[in-house]
């Protein structure tokens, strides 16, 4: 999958530790936090269920995006994911069709 630039938001369970990042190739991106190939926060706090994000144009947008989303409060942040994927399901079984 490579249709953009994507922001996402990780999860460790529902309404537990948030991650957000930006990549151009969203599947791989999240199989490396699922896999702890990089060590980090994601790794260091079990970080590793999709559970919201947005495709844009350019790798620009995507990190303003980023960093637009991390400097939101938490309650912000559970708003925006609860929008879109109410039941905090595990979006990466879904980016592949």
């Amino acid at each position: 999958m490579n249709p953009g630039f994507a922001v996402y938001l990780l999860a460790s369970r529902p309404y537990g530790t948030l991650y957000c990042g930006h990549t151009d190739d969203l599947a791989r991106r999240v199989w490396e936090h699922r896999e702890k190939l990089r060590r980090g926060f994601s790794a260091r706090y079990g970080v590793v269920r999709l559970v919201w994000y947005e495709i844009g144009d350019t790798r620009d947008g995507a990190l303003i995006r980023e960093r637009q989303i991390k400097k939101w409060n938490r309650a912000w942040k559970i708003r925006l994911i609860e929008a879109e994927n109410p039941t905090w399901a595990d979006l990466y079984e879904t980016l592949n069709g």
